[in-house]
């Protein structure tokens, strides 16, 4: 008697350890769906606004018309490797970073 005891215990032991693997994985199915829908709603969008941006970027040329992250409006006179020098009042240039506009003005105003 005591030996169908402990061949039932045993028996009951490894039942659940081969179900036990597939339920650790539908533990993580949901934190793989919170991943993936942060990515399509959050990630994805953001590096879509960064490519449009980034491309925004290379085809500014002088004489356009741009928007400074600082708030400041000029227009493009000299366009070197990394920045580019900006009229921004009567004798007035600066100097800014590409990344520093943050959008294009109007048509082409040149």
């Amino acid at each position: 008697m005591f030996n169908v005891a402990l061949a039932q215990e045993a028996a009951q032991q490894t039942q659940p350890a081969a179900g036990g693997g597939m339920n650790s994985i539908l533990g993580f199915l949901p934190i793989i769906l919170i991943f993936v829908v942060l990515y399509f709603l959050m990630i994805l969008p953001q590096q879509r606004r960064q490519k449009k941006h980034t491309e925004m970027i290379k085809a500014l040329k002088r004489g356009d018309r741009v928007i400074l992250s600082a708030g400041f409006h000029g227009i493009i006179t000299t366009v070197r490797e990394n920045t580019f020098l900006v009229k921004i009042g009567e004798n007035v240039e600066v100097e800014t970073d590409k990344s520093a506009v943050s959008g294009k003005l109007g048509g082409d105003n040149k």
